[in-house]
């Protein structure tokens, strides 16, 4: 029977972890940062010893708040979340033959490949090389460190490496992009892959169900999107309609210098391809589908 070892799992992408194996009742084990101290590789294979897991889930990540522009401030950490302690993880699941999946992230590419046949936008693939990394010199700290990540899990055995890409669902969240569009004074319109939350954790958990290779997988709504696109679909809905007739309105920045100007870190915005996923069998809705789905359903944040 599975037993998951889940870190993080107080955070956003970790609670829905822990949400979809409680709804499944597969036993997860997702210690808080006074039981284990993660950066102590000690401690760390003492949880590992003691809870004997099938499967390790590190869904542990420094993001900043209320955005990456902290992470400028906060380099230390952001250093420690994102680089060194996947690189302790491969270390310590290594010794004990544990199989384990990382949640990274698509941040580390801007842009896309081009444009396809139909006129879609080409997404990057698993195995293109960052373009938005340290060692481009154009990114943010915070991709930065995410892309060193997967260089430090590049050789890790028995490893899948999950890229999120802009998560959201219909819960209202600091951390949902959707509630965030709800929220900032203008918007930039940009294309970009999304990842619907619940959508994603079904998804990278099956990917060991069905014993997949091990590698990286793009877990990503197939399909992208614009800003102004989510915004449209957000209008169509009963919640959208309710918020025009109170006079909300969106204002959006006449271009990315605009929006440079009163950020303090370089954003990611890019395409990225699913098709590994869906060729396994894995199948995530349209990503036009699920924004509209989430806007339909809107739970607005209790008073």
């Amino acid at each position: 029977m599975e037993k998951i070892a889940l870190l993080g799992g107080s955070g956003y992408v970790g609670s829905a972890f822990r949400r979809y194996f409680l709804r499944r009742e597969i036993p997860c084990a997702a210690p808080s940062r006074k039981e284990v101290d993660l950066l102590h590789p000690e401690s760390v294979a003492r949880f590992l010893d003691e809870v004997k897991p099938t499967f390790l889930i590190n869904a542990v990540g420094y993001t900043g708040r209320p955005n990456v522009d902290a992470c400028e401030d906060h380099k230390a950490e952001c250093l420690l979340g994102n680089a060194v302690l996947p690189g302790i993880l491969a270390k310590i699941c290594a010794e004990r033959g544990l199989p384990w999946g990382h949640v990274s992230s698509g941040c580390i590419y801007t842009g896309d490949r081009g444009e396809g046949p139909d006129g879609e936008r080409l997404g990057f693939r698993e195995e293109d090389p960052p373009n938005f990394c340290f060692r481009t010199n154009n990114s943010s700290f915070y991709s930065g460190t995410k892309a060193l990540g997967e260089e430090i899990l590049a050789g890790a055995c028995s490893c899948y490496l999950w890229r999120l890409r802009i998560p959201f669902n219909e819960i209202d969240s600091s951390k949902n992009y959707l509630s965030k569009l709800l929220r900032y004074e203008r918007l930039l319109d940009a294309r970009n892959s999304l990842s619907q939350l619940d959508d994603f954790v079904r998804a990278a958990f099956e990917c060991w169900e069905r014993r997949a290779p091990f590698g990286i997988y793009n877990v990503v709504n197939p399909g992208s999107v614009t800003t102004r696109e989510v915004i449209e679909l957000l209008h169509r809905s009963s919640f959208g309609r309710r918020l025009a007739a109170s006079g909300k309105r969106f204002a959006f920045f006449p271009g990315e210098d605009a929006f440079r100007k009163v950020t303090r870190a370089p954003r990611s915005n890019c395409v990225l391809d699913s098709s590994k996923l869906l060729a396994l069998g894995i199948r995530l809705e349209e990503v036009h589908e699920a924004v509209e789905r989430a806007w339909s359903r809107w739970q607005p944040e209790a008073a």
